[in-house]
């Protein structure tokens, strides 16, 4: 029996996140705009990936099993520490955080070279973000915008690798191509 892919749910809820986390990144918005981002996080950034993650786990994609289910994680700690515990946390302590997830996401880059391109070039932008954003809170205070909108371009890469995944199944042909090594598209 064929089973659903779960990959396009777990990229879209990454995409839509991120795009949100990063326009207040970016400037766009203000912090006042958070509890939007917090919900999202919580609900589809962080539910939605969990539940992909564990869904890639039977399937036996150790790769998309960890991202998922990381990502997942990234996006619920996320929304706890800013609505309950970021009461007197010193900027470069989120630096480190926000450095280690980077460091997470190199190797998992590295991960993708294989594969398909799109979600290569995801884990490629994310990764760059997290630097970026890490740059910025050990007081580089220009680099967070700059995060924010290499951000943006993450979450576009994101919701067009979701995008792939949904509408070339649904049609049964290559619509939006991947790069996918194994189909050539």
């Amino acid at each position: 029996m064929a089973r659903a892919n779960p990959a396009p749910l777990g990229l879209a809820g990454f995409a839509f996140t991120t795009w949100m986390l990063s326009m207040i990144n970016a400037g766009w918005y203000t912090g006042v705009d958070m509890g939007l981002v917090l919900s999202l996080a919580l609900a589809y950034g962080g539910l939605a990936q969990l539940v992909a993650g564990i869904l890639e786990y039977p399937r036996g994609n150790t790769f998309g099993t960890v991202a998922f289910f990381s990502y997942g994680a990234f996006w619920l700690s996320f929304a706890f520490f800013v609505q309950f515990f970021s009461k007197g946390v010193e900027g470069t302590f989120v630096a480190w955080y926000l450095l280690m997830w980077g460091i997470f996401t190199f190797y998992m880059w590295i991960a993708t070279l294989k594969g398909a391109k799109d979600v290569m070039l995801v884990f490629l932008a994310l990764w760059v973000t997290f630097v970026l954003l890490a740059i910025g809170d050990f007081g580089v205070s220009s680099f967070t915008m700059i995060g924010g909108y290499v951000g943006l371009v993450t979450a576009i890469l994101a919701f067009y690798a979701s995008a792939a995944g949904v509408i070339n199944e649904a049609t049964g042909r290559i619509v939006l191509p991947t790069g996918a090594p194994s189909t050539g598209a």
